[in-house]
């Protein structure tokens, strides 16, 4: 049996086409378009563990381009040789993040909740991107400041925030 594709254009009704109209077009302001996305050569990403705790890791994104460009809303944080990426807090993390021209977004990131957990895995590098769809940077566990290997186990990472007090305050970093 065969299948048409057929195309309904429904009734919109008076409300729904005033809720349309109402709704925000985008944060740019009127006559311009949203910024673009930002190519992974106007970047630098940098991550550092905090020196009293390695399983909180700082991540950062500056703009190194003269114009506003967008990121993913949430960092790609990977973990070399295991399968698998940090999950979002809070969860929901599609959507972009504006980087204004030389400014930095900040991220940070929860390797492991319990270190002494006996199901932890190691990693000798944490590779991060602004965007799922570019490379990213590698940093090793060295780089870090994890010492010799980075534990994993459920990762977590935030969304991009202004401030990294902000990023920190989003992951339950007092």
């Amino acid at each position: 049996m065969r299948i048409r594709a057929a195309i309904a254009v429904p009734a919109v009704s008076a409300a729904a086409a005033a809720l349309l109209l109402a709704a925000p077009q985008s944060q740019a302001a009127p006559g311009h378009a949203a910024p673009a996305r930002c190519a992974e050569k106007s970047l630098t990403l940098r991550a550092k563990a905090d020196s009293h705790d390695p399983t909180l890791v700082r991540v950062g994104v500056t703009n190194r381009s003269t114009h506003a460009c967008v990121v993913d809303r949430v960092p790609t944080v990977t973990f070399g040789g295991l399968d698998g990426a940090a999950l979002p807090v809070p969860q929901g993390g599609t959507g972009t993040y504006r980087l204004g021209a030389g400014k930095t977004g900040h991220a940070a990131l929860r390797t492991i909740v319990d270190p002494a957990d006996p199901e932890v895995r190691r990693a000798d590098s944490v590779t991060v991107a602004a965007s799922a769809s570019q490379w990213g940077r590698t940093f090793t566990a060295v780089q870090l400041g994890t010492g010799r290997d980075v534990r994993v186990w459920e990762p977590v990472t935030t969304w991009w925030q202004p401030t990294a007090a902000a990023a920190d305050r989003a992951l339950g970093v007092s």
